[in-house]
């Protein structure tokens, strides 16, 4: 598919659809985490509408990209993105934490088909992608292995051992995805534990690194692209996003890293981003 203006709409349209998604799931839910899920829709829509391959009605294809989502508790926007591309039905969204519901608050990869990986302890995912890009490597296939990680999660002593094999082992199939919003659970990344220079410390360890707007689906996807054509070395796309993207009065905002909107803001929450799409859909008409 042709990355033209068209299709930059169409995926535009079905991020602010996956926000809109996340806001109903986490008021029905009362519980789970807002701030990250919305800045990650843009980059959730592109790889569930144009970037991966795979197949919802056969989540298990042999030939399918890997996806593994290391911060787990993003996972609202995977679900969204799931459902909206056909994986389950959107009104499962509602079950999302709900005793007994395939949409845990964190992703369990038993219980839901479609997840690569169960995730919880946050570091641990840039090893899973590593070790399946390795696998996939060694028996020779051609699948490509993304994994999406939080800038946070790189206190971890886990994800520099990882870096260090990845880059070691030359895993050109291998991008991973680095959500850098600046916030974590109790403040921001800076004053927690300040993580830059994030590219220098990536190369050092022998990746690529590129950086964009984690909200412009076109640069994104450019990004992917050249991942692609990169030889020998794996790929770290530095995605600089905005926590709560889309509702103006919780970007930025880290306390809203871990809790969901009451139903009033819910309410509210939902007029800002439907108004929104709408914008969207008016400025390309």
């Amino acid at each position: 598919m042709a990355l033209t203006q068209k299709t930059i709409q169409t995926l535009e349209q079905k991020a602010e659809a996956i926000r809109e998604t996340i806001i109903e799931m986490l008021v029905a839910a009362g519980s789970g985490h807002t701030a990250g899920p919305l800045g990650m829709a843009d980059i959730f829509a592109a790889f569930y509408f144009y970037i991966l391959k795979h197949d919802p009605a056969h989540p298990d294809w042999d030939e399918r990209d890997r996806l593994i989502l290391s911060n787990g508790h993003i996972v609202p926007v995977r679900y969204a993105a799931m459902a909206h591309a056909g994986y389950f039905p959107v009104s499962e969204c509602l079950t999302l934490r709900k005793f007994g519901s395939r949409l845990q608050g964190h992703p369990e990869r038993l219980r839901l088909p479609g997840l690569e990986t169960t995730s919880g302890p946050l570091g641990s995912g840039l090893s899973q992608a590593a070790g399946i890009a390795y696998g996939l490597r060694m028996d020779g296939k051609k699948n490509r292995v993304y994994c999406a990680m939080s800038d946070g999660e790189q206190d971890a002593g886990q994800v520099w051992e990882a870096a260090m094999f990845a880059g070691a082992n030359k895993l050109s199939n291998l991008t991973a995805v680095m959500d850098r919003n600046n916030i974590q659970i109790n403040g921001m990344t800076e004053h927690v534990m300040p993580l830059e220079n994030l590219r220098a410390k990536y190369e050092a360890f022998g990746w690529h690194v590129i950086e964009v707007d984690g909200h412009n689906i076109a640069e994104f996807i450019h990004a992917i692209d050249q991942a692609k054509a990169i030889y020998e070395r794996p790929t770290l796309i530095l995605a600089h996003t905005i926590p709560g993207k889309g509702i103006k009065e919780i970007e930025f905002d880290y306390t809203w890293h871990g809790k969901p909107p009451t139903k009033e803001e819910a309410r509210k929450f939902l007029h800002e981003l439907r108004t929104l799409r709408g914008k969207v859909l008016g400025e390309h008409e």
